[in-house]
């Protein structure tokens, strides 16, 4: 009897596995670099900055993580956000004592191949010239933190024509 009870709950779970997968399948990766046509999901909204004004993005340590806001009206963390190709792109670090890395892998969307790096001293700028989406890697710092003094996150960002 038991091992019929054993047999039939493998059973269920193998199956609702299957069935969650399925609904994650369905419902897609949830990246905005990944569908068809990115470009689509730019609005004013999450728009930052043009070729007459830079776009200023800021990075800071954030809980278990890194936090990345673009200065678009309507950005929010860790989200998309988008910049018109020709746009100059201020990368600070508001918090004292923070420093970060933006790292974009061998498809860099700037003017130079090198990843981002600054800190609370010291920003850095890039002018957005490649269109494409971009998915990168966001880390930040905060020295003298004994617990949890580094985090990461990953971000999406648009580079628009």
């Amino acid at each position: 009897m038991k091992k019929h009870f054993v047999v039939c709950l493998l059973v269920v779970m193998v199956v609702l596995s299957a069935v969650a997968a399925q609904a994650q399948k369905s419902k897609g990766n949830g990246y905005a670099c990944q569908t068809p046509n990115p470009e689509s999901l730019c609005s004013g909204a999450i728009t930052c900055g043009s070729a007459s004004a830079p776009c200023t993005v800021s990075i800071k340590k954030d809980g278990n993580g890194a936090s990345v806001t673009a200065d678009a009206s309507g950005a929010k963390a860790n989200k998309l956000f988008c910049v018109k190709a020709g746009t100059k792109m201020n990368f600070e670090a508001k918090s004292k004592n923070t420093g970060f890395v933006l790292d974009f892998g061998p498809k860099t969307p700037f003017d130079k191949e090198d990843s981002i790096v600054g800190g609370s001293n010291k920003p850095d700028s890039a002018t957005a010239k490649n269109p494409g989406c971009y998915r990168f890697s966001a880390g930040a710092c905060v020295s003298g933190a004994i617990y949890g003094m580094c985090g990461s996150q990953m971000v999406e960002m648009v580079v628009t024509k």
